[in-house]
């Protein structure tokens, strides 16, 4: 069965929702956030095709600036048009942005404290758990053999190293 054959479009209000869920949740960098926006609208939504998502994706991760936000803004356009880009775009950054915004008040007034610093430093590991999920389901998705395979693992560990 074709790809593109399973996917519904969702009405605005229903993205509205998501976008608005999304913008609240999404910790984890990128790879957290794209994997997240997979799961969703490519596996149990089906909003958007697997292959879209992937063309999609290619696509933002050579333009300049945070790829899961112009692949957020990329989907909402192809679901609703400028609306639906303007819409996922905007709530794709400020919801996070009061999130962090009141997690550096915190940390400012109340960092001092030792419950608090343990707090801060036991998310370290939830982050980096979250991102190495992410990395392994984009992965399985989107590397398609051994040589993809080998150059993947090659670009992260110049990346890293």
């Amino acid at each position: 069965m074709n790809d593109s054959a399973k996917v519904h479009r969702p009405s605005f209000k229903e993205a509205l929702r998501f976008w608005f869920k999304l913008g609240w949740i999404s910790f984890g960098g990128t790879a957290a956030h794209i994997a997240i926006m997979h799961d969703d609208l490519v596996e149990k939504k089906r909003w958007i095709s697997n292959a879209s998502f992937l063309h999609a994706l290619s696509h933002c991760m050579i333009l300049p600036g945070p790829e899961a936000q112009q692949l957020a803004i990329y989907i909402g356009w192809k679901l609703h048009g400028k609306r639906g880009g303007i819409v996922a775009g905007t709530l794709f950054v400020l919801p996070s942005m009061f999130v962090l915004l009141a997690l550096s008040v915190i940390y400012v007034k109340f960092g001092n404290l030792a419950w608090i610093a343990a707090m801060f430093n036991g998310l370290k590991p939830a982050v980096i758990a979250l991102v190495v999920i992410a990395l392994q389901r984009v992965g399985k998705r989107a590397l398609k053999g051994p040589v993809q395979s080998a150059v993947a693992t090659v670009a992260f560990a110049g990346m890293f190293f």
